[in-house]
């Protein structure tokens, strides 16, 4: 028997939106009002979802107990997994005292924290977002940081603030093939529309990074940094989104910037070193240069010194031996993403759909289970789409193809290398799965959240609530985006979840529906700072669980207003430079 999602049950959608939201609300209030830790938060969030969804939007519980489960398994082995095999590696960098090498070897190139935070949170962060995404950027570049001598506040909300512009192509080009599958619109249009918007806010968000920590003069005095990495990151996205493909762009676009700004580097350095009042000193203070407040203890102020403590030197083969793990992850990845690889992991690990032909015959499909009584059990109907469609669900346990397992693999290669017997490593992986226990069990709920409210058709009572802006869509649109990412956490759900919807809304408007789901993934990594799951992740790879509230209230907005230049720059896209969205553009073979 097949249930039809219902959009407006009292018949005033007003109401209907603010039961629809009440999850988000207990969720957001939890954690940023009362300062209840995040896996406690994540848990009420998902009973206050079961509970509306069954009261008030007639969902069959056991449809809705259902999809909570599937949403958890998809985060354990989606998410959580590639979170914690990252941690993994870092604390075996850490243990085999590679990653004092690491540190010392970005402190030795700039002591500047302006130029550091650029190099780590947003070149080195890009990079790590295109090879394995899903909060691995956070977590490793948040540790990378706290190394470098940064507060672990600081870390966790410089990166999460850095983590924006690349996030619409991470692992491996994830949310735009999503993306393109929910909406049936060619994949090469898409990738271009995306890479012509967030390149704009690729050439700000360095900016607004730097601006975050220092005073604007400050700021300018490392505007010639800030200029090549931001305008050597965006020129590479969206070269490479428009002319070549959607698989490595971050990845291409961090290589890039780091190799530009490094060179850079070495025939430009700023007039006066910007760091830290808490740094090493090896002499008295003069003046104080700025003070910005610090929600978590002290000032957050920088002074001018006579000298610092300068860091140690190593040979080309120590730091070539530091960064060996970080090289190994990226062949692993890269590796783990080839299709014609993972399509034979999982035909080796994996049973098979059966997908039934016209004529009878029947052949093998994607890997996996239906999820029993729940696939095409759910069925969603007009206007969120064009006829009643039946909500598939179907888990696919590719162990052995999943970004985490790659990830892991490489931490345990590179261990070894490392000197590391398989004995200290089991040791080490314990002590990192007993680290962020407690932030995988806030990720997995968060996703059973997540799926409760698409199952149940809560995600599109929101959704519907942002096309009654009409000549405003566009603007609006990117925030039906940004809120699908601080739902779900993930960029590549928020387009499962409102990529059809977008599509329906701007064809029922005359605005280009190319624009607008691209716009739901370039507004989608706005939202990525201020969702539960990012900030958990932060927290945990930073040692600082507890202060997630205090986080939110600091990022959420910075969030709102970065969006809201995207949705300035939809808006112009829709009405004065309509002809700039492609159509019929072909990727380069």
């Amino acid at each position: 028997m097949q249930w039809a999602q219902i959009y407006d049950p009292f018949g005033y959608w007003w109401l209907s939106t603010l039961l629809a939201a009440l999850p988000i609300i207990v969720l957001f209030t939890l954690l940023a009002g009362l300062k209840v830790k995040p896996h406690w938060c994540a848990i009420a969030g998902s009973f206050t979802a079961f509970v509306v969804a069954v009261l008030f939007f007639k969902m069959p519980p056991s449809l809705a107990a259902l999809s909570f489960a599937y949403g958890v398994a998809f985060g354990v082995l989606k998410i959580a997994w590639i979170v914690l095999a990252a941690v993994y590696l870092y604390d075996i960098s850490v243990e085999t005292g590679q990653f004092e090498i690491m540190k010392e070897s970005i402190a030795g190139i700039t002591p500047d924290r302006r130029l550091q935070v650029l190099l780590v949170a947003f070149c080195f962060g890009a990079f790590i977002e295109g090879a394995a995404g899903f909060g691995a950027p956070v977590a490793i570049a948040g540790a990378f940081m706290i190394g470098l001598g940064f507060r672990p506040f600081h870390a966790a909300a410089l990166n999460l603030i850095a983590n924006t512009a690349p996030v619409a192509w991470g692992a491996i080009g994830t949310p735009v093939h999503t993306l393109a599958a929910v909406t049936a619109l060619p994949e090469s249009d898409l990738n271009a529309m995306i890479g012509r918007i967030l390149p704009l806010t690729a050439m700000i968000v360095p900016f607004w990074l730097v601006r975050t920590m220092v005073s604007w003069k400050e700021t300018f005095e490392v505007f010639p940094a800030i200029l090549v990495v931001g305008s050597s990151f965006a020129l590479t996205q969206f070269l490479w989104s428009n002319y070549v493909d959607s698989n490595l762009v971050d990845i291409m676009g961090g290589v890039v910037s780091i190799i530009a700004t490094l060179i850079f580097l070495h025939f430009w350095k700023p007039k006066r070193v910007w760091r830290f009042d808490y740094d090493d000193k090896v002499s008295a203070p003069s003046s104080s240069t700025t003070t910005i407040s610090d929600p978590i203890g002290a000032e957050w102020s920088a002074k001018e010194y006579d000298g610092y403590a300068q860091p140690r030197t190593y040979t080309a083969g120590q730091v070539a031996k530091a960064w060996m793990p970080f090289a190994v992850l990226s062949l692993f990845v890269l590796f783990w993403g080839l299709p014609s690889v993972k399509l034979a992991m999982n035909r080796s690990t994996t049973p098979a759909f059966r997908v039934v032909l016209p004529d009878g015959k029947v052949r093998p499909g994607p890997p996996g289970w239906d999820v029993p009584y729940l696939h095409n059990a759910v069925s969603r109907s007009a206007p969120v789409v064009a006829k009643p469609t039946p909500e598939a669900a179907r888990y696919d346990f590719n162990w052995l193809s999943a970004t985490g397992t790659g990830c892991f693999f490489a931490a345990m290669v590179s261990g070894l290398l490392l000197g590391r017997n398989p004995m200290q490593l089991m040791k080490t992986f314990w002590r990192t799965l007993v680290r962020m226990r407690l932030a995988m069990i806030a990720i997995a709920f968060m996703l059973g959240l997540g799926y409760i409210t698409r199952y149940s058709g809560l995600d599109a009572v929101l959704g519907l609530a942002f096309t009654r802006t009409g000549w405003l869509y566009p603007f609006f649109g990117t925030f039906l985006g940004w809120l699908g990412v601080a739902l779900t956490g993930s960029d590549t759900s928020a387009n499962a979840l409102f990529g059809s919807l977008q599509r329906i809304t701007s064809q029922q408007l005359g605005i280009d529906p190319v624009l607008m789901c691209a716009a739901n993934s370039a507004g989608g990594v706005m939202g990525k700072m201020v969702d539960a799951q990012s900030i958990t992740i932060a927290t945990a790879a930073t040692e600082q669980v507890g202060n997630e509230g205090v986080i939110f209230r600091f990022v959420a907005w910075h969030s709102v207003a970065l969006c809201s230049i995207v949705g300035v720059i939809v808006l112009l896209y829709a009405y004065v430079f309509r002809s700039a969205v492609p159509h019929g553009l072909l990727f380069v073979k």
